[in-house]
């Protein structure tokens, strides 16, 4: 399955990692100032996780939403994981993408969130220009922004990810991942539109 694909285009993901079931569990590493920096999908994967892609608006224990501007569509492209729903505006770019995974298996959320950032990181030349470790409506969250290179041209990401448990009795945990993409020379014209797929964003608990 794929998690944490940032900005796709028809080509490719900006960038994403790899979730397969694991065979076995293994003691999930730490990053350091010498090991290689492991993504959260790994560090699940090896902490013996198994992630299901659940699409947002099939979930009855927690209601995650972004909104769709005027002027943006869905996102046609058959390159996306299951569940996955993605908005654009225009062909491509900019683009908000909405994923969530169905997590069984225990772990460590803090320690899983110190992993969450690894993947726009990883992003060629990137630069962050912001972050952030604190709780998002109540669940544990990690916040990245920031500008990177994708062929040729300058890009700006926000990219949160947030470990949510549904309402009881079940009290499911689930990853989600949401991310807005544009050209970072156009920031400022598509500021509003990006700046109100942000600011309603909501992952919460269905009340009873």
């Amino acid at each position: 399955m794929v998690l944490l694909s940032v900005g796709c285009t028809p080509e490719a993901p900006d960038y994403q990692s790899i979730w397969s079931t694991p065979s076995s569990p293994a003691e999930a590493p730490t990053p350091t100032s010498t090991a290689a920096p492991v993504p959260i999908a790994a560090f699940l994967e090896q902490s013996g996780v198994v992630g299901r892609p659940v699409a947002p608006d099939k979930l009855t224990d927690l209601t995650v939403t972004m909104p769709t501007p005027q002027g943006w569509q869905p996102y046609p492209g058959t390159n996306l994981a299951p569940g996955s729903r993605m908005i654009v505006k225009g062909d491509t770019y900019p683009s908000a993408m909405l994923m969530v995974f169905e997590l069984e298996g225990n772990f460590d959320v803090r320690a899983a969130l110190a992993h969450a950032n690894v993947d726009a990181q990883m992003s060629q030349n990137f630069r962050e220009l912001n972050s952030s470790a604190t709780d998002f409506a109540g669940f544990p969250s990690s916040m990245i922004e920031g500008s990177y290179d994708l062929n040729g041209t300058r890009m700006h990401s926000y990219n949160r990810i947030v470990i949510a448990t549904g309402a009881p009795p079940q009290q499911q945990r689930y990853l989600i991942q949401f991310t807005v993409t544009g050209y970072a020379d156009r920031a400022a014209e598509e500021a509003p539109d990006i700046e109100a797929i942000i600011k309603g964003f909501t992952v919460a608990t269905p009340k009873p």
